[in-house]
């Protein structure tokens, strides 16, 4: 069944940290190398923000960037949509501090989103619901990651991948001209301590963990559970929009790791010159890789009005999501 929308996508911006973090840069903190790294995860470098910056700090400049390019005003923002797994609080969420920062009006709504590296995709399905349930008019969707801050250096095997970054699309109702094809969503809770990050206790219904506040993964069992599943559920993502995977011009999957990517590829027969990725420059961003991956093909002059892409986030949960817009 194809999804109901009133709704499509018509602006966005971005914002990554200055401050760039090389593979070289690792050689000399983890016994690694720029060879090993590119070959594992196709990653050169990654962007990190300074101490005192924060989830919200980022989410402010990347929809100033929006607001700049698309020359949008957010005067009548009826909702802020905030993906992150790195808020500035448990309480309250960044979509607040961002609304409180940018001085939009006390009758905007706030929330936050946490579904990992598939946030942003379950943020662009909830504006659209919202939008064609009636009761919004626009809605910010934004991802916000500051991975840095949970990201232990002294660790070889995932210190090489997380960057920070921010990004933000708004979302506004439109009927004749409607930009949202179809979603597929699914998770598999009882891998939940294959990707974690806490500072809530060692253990976990018994089991105890491998570390505290910082991430930790279970790569071979990530991978796995990824090459599996994301290849399937575009296979429904495409029957529910009534399309072929011919259909689509661009395929936007999460930015985790170039080998991990190809194989998805490989297995839905799906050529990697029409999928675009962030992870090179930026590293693996979580939910902020797949609008930051867009964002990039955008100053490439890459996506034409009118282009199908097929977004897929996937990760922690261990979750995925996946929907289809129109540019």
């Amino acid at each position: 069944m194809s999804l109901i929308s009133k709704a499509r996508i018509t602006a966005l911006g971005a914002y990554v940290p200055p401050k760039k973090l090389t593979n070289f840069d690792l050689e000399k903190q983890v016994d690694t190398s720029n060879e090993w790294i590119i070959q594992r995860t196709g990653i050169m470098e990654r962007r990190i923000t300074e101490k005192d910056v924060y989830a919200s700090d980022l989410a402010q400049k990347a929809v100033k960037d929006l607001e700049q390019n698309y020359k949008k005003s957010l005067a009548n923002l009826d909702l802020i949509v905030v993906a992150t797994i790195t808020p500035d609080f448990l309480t309250p969420s960044v979509a607040a501090v961002v609304q409180g920062a940018l001085g939009l009006k006390n009758t905007v709504g706030v929330l936050d989103i946490n579904a990992a590296c598939a946030g942003f995709v379950y943020g662009l399905y909830i504006a659209n619901a919202f939008i064609t349930a009636g009761q919004n008019e626009k809605v910010l969707v934004i991802s916000a990651e500051v991975l840095s801050k949970i990201t232990d250096y002294t660790d070889r095997n995932t210190c090489i991948l997380f960057g920070d970054g921010a990004a933000a699309m708004l979302v506004e109702r439109d009927e004749e001209n409607p930009g949202f094809f179809s979603c597929f969503y699914g998770a598999d809770g009882t891998l939940a301590t294959k990707l974690y990050c806490t500072n809530l206790s060692p253990h976990f219904k018994g089991t105890k963990l491998e570390k505290q506040r910082f991430l930790w993964q279970d790569g071979r069992a990530v991978y796995s559970y990824i090459i599996k599943t994301i290849p399937r559920g575009m296979k429904e993502l495409l029957k529910r929009a009534g399309m072929s995977k011919d259909d689509l011009n661009w395929f936007v999957p999460h930015s985790a790791n170039m080998r991990m990517i190809q194989s998805i590829c490989e297995k839905m027969h799906f050529p990697m010159q029409k999928t675009l990725t962030s992870l090179e420059q930026l590293g693996n961003t979580s939910s902020t890789s797949i609008p930051l991956a867009i964002w990039l093909a955008e100053k490439q002059g890459k996506l034409k009005k009118g282009d199908k892409l097929a977004l897929y986030g996937f990760g922690g949960g261990l979750n995925h999501a996946g929907i289809i817009i129109e540019w």
